[in-house]
């Protein structure tokens, strides 16, 4: 009996997804919007660790009132892969626009709910458990937020500028930070280091209120995005049963079959986020606890800081549609094996120009991993496990990077050497060198298991010319292996004497 062979019908123009300007405008915003939230606690809370620190541990020394403070900023990271685990599988068998609206109410109100928590010497022990139990629910909500935006953003972005298109998701985490900074400043100067202490501190945390309300607005308007309503179409005409009730798929197949991908994005999300929370979370308390600066004007020096990267930001993202993603991870991990003690000698001399210079150069190698990684990450699964695969992935990984702030204060305090932040960065680019190295270039190319997406007509038929091309290579390619294997083929025929 002769098999039939399955035959795939060729691509047309109607098969290029052309991408609504006005809905991708719209998706940008909505996702960046609720990354800023995040990114604005996050801001916040390690703009006023030292002040939370003599809220909620009022009897420590001031070395431990800070690590204690930032173990709280810390532990949350520990519930963020069950978050991932739950959102995750919600946003593949649900949408991505669901559970997007979902975490930003869960973000908004435990975000709120710090500023009402009474202070230590109000109810005791209890103030720092409610201000755990507000960060625990923060954590579980993040778990799904971030990989849910990054993937909302990359399923709405036409191929030929998503790299630009992803790089406003932490453009809007740098903002959430230069915001919850700007906060911070302006408070304290207002009403003075002693109000502040007592009362001040809990303004800005109120301020999550109405930024939830409006990004909760913004994402329950949105449609879902067209990779994933494709693939519901898709599973709906294949299976109408699959579409209610879709196969389970565990994270140990995902693991077995996408292992590959798996570590390359646990290798950018470490590099990148240790990076982050050691320039953004860790250096206000690093300037003014241990180089003594006032806590204003440490402040002051990482906000002008974070102002300069957000205009680097979507810079790497659109220069990384032209030359690819990769020399980013690449260079961006060469720039912190060779700087990052040249960058810390500048900060730890005393001088606020040189202070600012390296300071500078630590945000512009950071730029390099996130201009690219929220373009690069949703590229490395399939659309049917793309949420479950990265939300799991993402949050397994920060709790390496979550820890950053605690572990570099442990040891600076433990060891007294205020070189040990650059050694860290050091051990951390390592790694970043090796993925950047390994990893597939993801620019301009589909993401997997989705059709090509262009911005107009016009592309869409340079798109479907281009996959011709691609297709002709490959064919061309298998016919030169074929080629190669049948004399290979003949040359042991012609050593065996009964076979022709």
């Amino acid at each position: 009996m002769k098999l039939r062979k399955k035959r795939h019908k060729p691509m047309h123009i109607n098969d290029i997804t052309i991408i609504d300007d006005s809905k991708l405008k719209k998706a940008i915003t909505a996702a960046a919007l609720g990354n800023a939230m995040e990114w604005f606690d996050f801001g916040v809370y390690g703009f006023v660790a030292y002040a939370l620190g003599q809220v909620f541990f009022p009897g420590a020394s001031p070395g431990i009132q800070m690590i204690a403070a930032l173990a709280t900023f810390s532990m949350p990271f520990l519930v963020r892969p069950l978050g991932g685990i739950f959102f995750g599988a919600m946003g593949d068998k649900f949408g991505r626009q669901k559970v997007l609206s979902i975490t930003i109410i869960i973000m908004a109100v435990s975000t709120f709910c710090i500023g009402l928590i009474p202070s230590y010497a109000a109810i005791g022990i209890w103030a720092p458990i409610l201000l755990l139990l507000a960060k625990l629910a923060q954590g579980f909500s993040v778990g799904g937020e971030y990989s849910g935006a990054a993937i909302f953003v990359a399923e709405y972005s036409p191929d030929r500028r998503r790299g630009f298109m992803g790089s406003w998701l932490d453009f809007g985490s740098i903002a959430g930070f230069v915001l919850g900074a700007g906060v911070v400043v302006l408070i304290s100067s207002i009403f003075g280091e002693a109000r502040f202490l007592d009362w001040g501190w809990r303004i800005p945390f109120f301020i999550a209120a109405p930024l939830g309300i409006i990004g909760l607005y913004l994402r329950h308007a949105l449609e879902e995005t067209p990779a994933f309503q494709q693939h519901v179409d898709k599973m709906e005409k294949d299976d109408r049963n699959a579409i209610e009730n879709p196969p389970r798929i565990s994270f140990t197949e995902i693991a077995a079959k996408h292992w590959k991908s798996l570590l390359v994005c646990v290798g950018i999300v470490i590099s990148t986020n240790v990076t982050y929370y050691m320039l953004l979370t860790y250096m206000p308390s690093y300037l003014s606890h241990n180089l003594h600066y006032s806590e204003d004007h440490g402040i002051l020096i990482i906000i002008a800081i974070m102002i300069g990267m957000l205009f680097v930001q979507p810079m790497i993202g659109l220069t990384s549609d032209r030359i690819g993603r990769k020399p980013f991870i690449i260079g961006g991990s060469i720039g912190l094996v060779a700087l990052a003690i040249p960058c810390f000698i500048l900060i730890n001399s005393s001088v606020i120009g040189l202070i600012f210079v390296g300071l500078l150069v630590l945000a512009v190698l950071l730029n390099c991993f996130t201009g690219v990684m929220a373009s690069i990450l949703p590229a490395m699964f399939p659309t049917n496990i793309r949420y479950s695969a990265l939300a799991i992935s993402f949050n397994i990984s920060i709790l390496v990077a979550g820890a950053t702030p605690t572990a570099v204060a442990w040891l600076v305090e433990s060891t007294g050497n205020l070189y040990m932040p650059a050694y860290y960065l050091m051990v951390v680019a390592v790694i970043g060198l090796i993925t950047g190295l390994y990893m597939k270039e993801t620019a301009n190319k589909p993401l997997r298991g989705a059709p090509p997406a262009a911005s107009d007509h016009m592309e869409a038929k340079e798109l479907l010319q281009e996959t011709y091309d691609n297709i002709e290579q490959k064919v061309e390619d298998i016919n030169a292996q074929i080629a190669d294997l049948e004399n290979k083929k003949q040359t042991l025929v012609d050593q065996h004497p009964k076979l022709d």
